[in-house]
């Protein structure tokens, strides 16, 4: 007997789907997961302001999931950063702290993640904050408006270049 029978769709990896000429599967992305820079504009905006704007920005690429933006920290607007409680533990990258994410009046709470001290194989990453999408007015690759990976957990970034399925959605918790 197959344990995910009494669980459908839980255990079982899903289809991927296949990419077009220059699309990226996020079932090719490795695990564990990968750094990798990347020069498109990231422009960020909350409350009607540009809250961060860079050509240095970096992926993280991990299996079945969007990739997630890090941007520099000097690359966001004064005051728009604030250190909020809580951490929580990556098995890859180490120890999350929290930023509420602030600006025209509006308040992002806990949107946005950094690793003051990355694990071994993640220095990339000091120095750089990782942003919810759905959290903010918008966040945009190269001009394209992203999506935002389903899930209160993940924050993956959704432009057209990139296929799926991905994780965080209901159902996916088992992939």
């Amino acid at each position: 007997m197959n344990p995910a029978d009494g669980f459908p769709g839980l255990f079982r990896r899903p289809k991927p789907m296949k990419p077009k000429p220059g699309q990226e599967s996020v079932w090719d992305y490795p695990r564990p997961p990968r750094v990798e820079a990347r020069s498109e504009r990231v422009v960020v905006r909350l409350g009607g302001q540009v809250i961060a704007d860079t050509t240095d920005a970096l992926r993280v690429l991990e299996t079945s999931h969007p990739p997630v933006y890090y941007l520099p920290l000097d690359s966001f607007a004064d005051g728009a950063l604030v250190p909020a409680g809580g951490t929580t533990f990556c098995e890859f990258k180490g120890e999350a702290h929290y930023f509420d994410v602030v600006a025209g009046g509006v308040v992002a709470p806990r949107g946005g993640w950094t690793y003051p001290e990355p694990a071994s194989g993640f220095g990339e990453l000091r120095n750089r904050v990782a942003l919810y999408p759905g959290r903010m007015d918008s966040c945009e690759v190269d001009g394209e408006q992203v999506a935002f990976q389903a899930g209160d957990f993940y924050g993956g970034w959704i432009t057209s270049r990139i296929v799926g399925p991905y994780k965080g959605g209901p159902g996916t918790a088992g992939w």
